[in-house]
């Protein structure tokens, strides 16, 4: 075939060529697709592919090592029941302690969270959980959990954070804003905004952990409404849950929690919790120190089927 040489003739074998080339391109796209079917079916089907079953064994050697845990899992999990556990002192009790069973010990800690982890638990938020239960959203590989921490401790920072830390864990902060100084074993702000950006959600138990069943309409707005402004100011963070300081509630402090915008609270009954509960009294299980990681495993599985706590709680 000639050369084209007038203008006509180079603008038609140009046009060819564009179309020789998208043909080219369409046929190596569908290549691809087979490609990637292929390797889904063999990923599903074995030939040497990780099954489910080969990621939780790898998972929990990892966890028993203490190595950090990469989820990549992208298929949305359905909605369900989940813990949550209650953490408050990360240190071993001192002689003479008031409350010795608020303490877990460092090491303790650490061993409850890989005998979780090998069981196959993975640590998410309330916001997390609350996001899957009623927008199906998905959340991490795992049986989700929610590790709360109460009254803003500093060895929470020290111990419990860098633990979670190497499994790709998160936890959440239920902050008191008064009574805990950074001088009196209390967390820091800089310690606080350093969780925040690993992923922590921090909740709050109000402004000082008064009791709340009692209290006149003025100081539950206190409490409730004017502590969520200021750790919202603070921290820029939403706040949607609250703690009952050593779980007493009732409907009028329900009411407060509804009029000051938060979407639910935890409660001190043990259980899981589900998202047909009533989101203002979710049940929490708090961890002692005399559990040993196995039996801490064999605690919250044998609370699963319990139902929840009433809806009015004053106990």
């Amino acid at each position: 075939m000639s050369e084209p040489t007038t203008p006509q003739q180079i603008r038609r074998a140009a046009r060819r060529r564009a179309e020789r080339r998208r043909r080219r391109l369409a046929g190596l796209a569908v290549v691809c697709v087979a490609a990637a079917v292929a390797a889904a079916v063999a990923g599903l089907g074995g030939g040497g592919a990780k099954t489910p079953a080969r990621s939780k064994a790898k998972a929990a050697t990892l966890a028993r090592r203490g190595a950090t845990i990469v989820d990549h899992c992208l298929a949305p999990y359905s909605v369900e029941r989940a813990p949550i556990l209650e953490y408050h002192v990360i240190w071993q009790a001192p002689a003479g302690a008031p409350y010795p069973l608020l303490y877990v010990p460092p090491s303790l800690f650490a061993a409850q969270m890989r005998a979780l982890a090998a069981a196959g638990y993975h640590a998410v938020t309330l916001d997390q959980l609350w996001a899957n239960w009623h927008q199906h959203k998905r959340l991490p590989c795992g049986k989700p959990i929610v590790l709360s921490f109460d009254n803003g401790y500093e060895t929470q920072f020290q111990y419990a954070a860098p633990v979670l830390k190497r499994l790709g864990w998160v936890g959440v902060e239920n902050l008191q804003l008064t009574g805990l100084s950074w001088a009196n074993g209390g967390i820091s702000h800089h310690e606080l905004r350093e969780l925040i950006r690993d992923g922590w959600e921090l909740d709050t138990q109000g402004y000082d952990h008064t009791g709340m069943v009692g209290l006149d309409a003025s100081a539950l707005r206190f409490q409730t409404a004017t502590t969520r402004r200021k750790i919202q100011r603070t921290f820029h963070v939403p706040v949607n849950w609250f703690c009952y300081p050593s779980g007493e509630y009732d409907p009028t402090v329900i009411a407060a929690l509804q009029a000051a915008g938060f979407r639910g609270s935890t409660t001190e009954y043990w259980g899981w919790a589900g998202p047909n509960d009533n989101p203002y009294a979710l049940p929490r299980m708090e961890v002692h120190p005399t559990q040993s990681p196995s039996a801490l495993v064999a605690d919250i599985a044998s609370m699963r089927d319990d139902p929840p706590p009433p809806d009015s709680g004053s106990h």
